[in-house]
């Protein structure tokens, strides 16, 4: 057996059943090979950084492993970009890229690139695969690195002639075996006691918290204390819950921002946060200062970064907060109410045509469980803002790495791993230029997602952030203006333009919603008023001053 071909059995073995990629030479044996393995997709992308967020995406949102593929020299530097992300997103996704044989390295050969070194400093492990018997075990050991610990991304490259190599079918591995992160119980016991005896906290939950929202929230019941939510965890705390006091951070609610300014609490509980500069509004001071923090997290290198952590609790949250909930509980800890300035009150639309109050009707005649897919545009702000929080795990938002395009390829790969959820991506017209054909990918792998382009045919970020922060924009920010409903409808794909309040309505979102496979909404919106994203708007204006 072809050691690329064991690389397939594998696959098989531990239950991966798609690749995100594109084919070339340089890794043919694997894309050939897979029309023998009909339980392992091939999911042909456009772009080799589309294959990278979409595997990011699917190990999100399916809770296991991915795989990215892509060629020797430009198909894997493409790939490095989204490997970044999956490595500041805490994802294990194996990226694969192929290599010139190994006979020609150093010899100028076409698309020769040192890979392993490349994407060495934005991953786990990454290494350079010389022998056919070592391919498999090699890619074994990456993904139980991937999966180990912290999860992140990890990368082989696999020489031509390495995938050619004929091997021995028994040294195939039949399973993975991650290690978890040994929890450190008794700094949570130790918590727990601290929490127990301060007068008033607030709890401060990153992305870190999917999956723990019921023990954050009962764990806020048990303290009296408010929960405040940074920007990429818009989405896991209903705004209807009590103890919930919104968003911090870019794009935060202003009564959140005050709470953490003036609240009398003498302790800042963080959860599953990094405390980066878009989650603490540009390192504000005013998060920790005078308080005591204690900060629960599986990786230690956030510890103390840019905050103090008085008391740090190392271990995954499935481990250390049931263990505080218990100390709670043995302690006598008796549930308290909470008052928080934050009103959960469902936004309404306005009659005028700005962005805010057409994301406002859009969440209208959406279905209620749909997830939002949120691309890097001006609209991000407006999400985070100004749209509730209706159901679960209801916002995929990345501000922290995202590229501008990745949000078309998270949203698809969400849809691909949770095909019973109505989902929705969220672009602009700049995003969908850079990665916009991944749409007939979603046509060609039938995937029933809603694209919706907020055209205003500029750069909507960058024109804003120039005006605030130097009082003009160049004109070359502003690009060319494009009918993207026209070139759907060329692709065959179900499509409708809105250039107005009235032109958005539950008719034409039900007919999009109701394809099977993607549609798209374009909305023509050119608004002026500066996206509400709070502090951030402080910051670019300062510069100018």
């Amino acid at each position: 057996m072809k050691a690329g071909i064991a690389v397939l059995e594998f696959f098989r073995n531990i239950g991966i059943d798609r690749i995100f990629g594109i084919p070339a030479g340089s890794v043919n044996v694997l894309f050939d090979g897979m029309n023998d393995y009909e339980d392992i997709l091939p999911i042909i992308t456009k772009h080799e950084g589309a294959a990278g967020y979409m595997a990011a995406g699917f190990a999100k949102y399916s809770g296991g492993p991915a795989v990215a593929i892509g060629s020797s020299g430009p198909g894997a530097m493409n790939l490095v970009t989204p490997a970044a992300n999956a490595m500041r997103e805490q994802l294990p996704v194996l990226f694969l890229t192929g290599s010139v044989p190994t006979s020609t390295v150093g010899m100028n050969a076409s698309q020769e690139l040192e890979a392993a070194s490349v994407f060495a400093p934005v991953t786990k492990y990454s290494k350079l695969v010389g022998r056919g018997d070592e391919l498999v075990k090699e890619i074994a050991k990456a993904l139980e690195i991937a999966m180990s610990g912290v999860p992140g991304p990890v990368h082989i490259a696999m020489p031509l002639d390495v995938q050619m190599t004929d091997i021995d079918p028994s040294i195939i591995p039949v399973a993975v075996c991650p290690a978890r992160i040994k929890a450190d119980t008794a700094a949570a016991g130790q918590a727990a006691r601290e929490l127990k005896s301060r007068n008033a906290g607030l709890i401060f939950c990153g992305q870190g918290a999917r999956g723990m929202v019921s023990e954050v929230m009962r764990l806020s019941e048990l303290l009296g204390w408010p929960v405040v939510s940074t920007p990429v965890a818009k989405g896991l705390f209903k705004d209807a819950h009590p103890n919930f006091a919104g968003v911090y951070g870019f794009a935060g609610n202003e009564s959140t921002g005050r709470l953490i300014q003036d609240g009398d609490f003498d302790t800042l509980l963080v959860i599953g946060s990094s405390l980066g500069e878009t989650a603490t509004s540009n390192y504000s001071t005013a998060l920790a200062k005078d308080r005591f923090v204690i900060q629960f997290d599986r990786d230690e290198t956030v510890f103390g970064r840019k905050y103090p952590a008085d008391l740090p609790v190392l271990g995954d949250l499935t481990d250390t907060l049931p263990v505080v909930l218990r100390e709670l509980k043995m302690l006598g800890t008796r549930e308290k109410p909470v008052s928080v300035p934050y009103n959960p009150e469902r936004l309404s639309p306005g009659a005028a045509y700005t962005t805010k109050n057409v994301v406002l009707k859009l969440q209208q005649l959406l279905p209620e469980n749909t997830r939002y897919a949120v691309d890097i545009t001006e609209t991000e702000a407006y999400v985070i803002h100004d749209l509730s929080v209706l159901s679960p795990d209801a916002f995929d938002i990345n501000v922290h790495f995202g590229a501008m395009g990745s949000g078309l390829s998270v949203g698809m790969a969400a849809k691909m791993a949770d095909p019973e959820r109505p989902t929705v991506i969220i672009t602009g017209d700049g995003c969908f230029h850079m990665h916009g054909m991944e749409i007939l990918t979603a046509k060609e792998y039938g995937v029933p997602v809603l694209f919706i382009v907020m055209n205003n045919a500029r750069l909507g970020l960058v024109y804003h952030g120039h005006s605030l922060q130097f009082k003009r924009a160049h004109k070359t920010f502003s690009t060319q203006p494009m009918n993207f409903t026209k070139m759907a409808e060329a692709l065959e794909i179900p499509a409708a333009r809105v250039e107005s309040m009235e032109d958005l309505n539950g008719e034409t979102i039900s007919k999009l919603m109701s394809t099977d496979g993607p549609a798209l909404l374009e909305i023509v919106l050119t608004d002026d008023n500066p996206p509400p994203m709070g502090d951030r708007v402080k910051f670019l204006a300062g510069f100018a001053e």
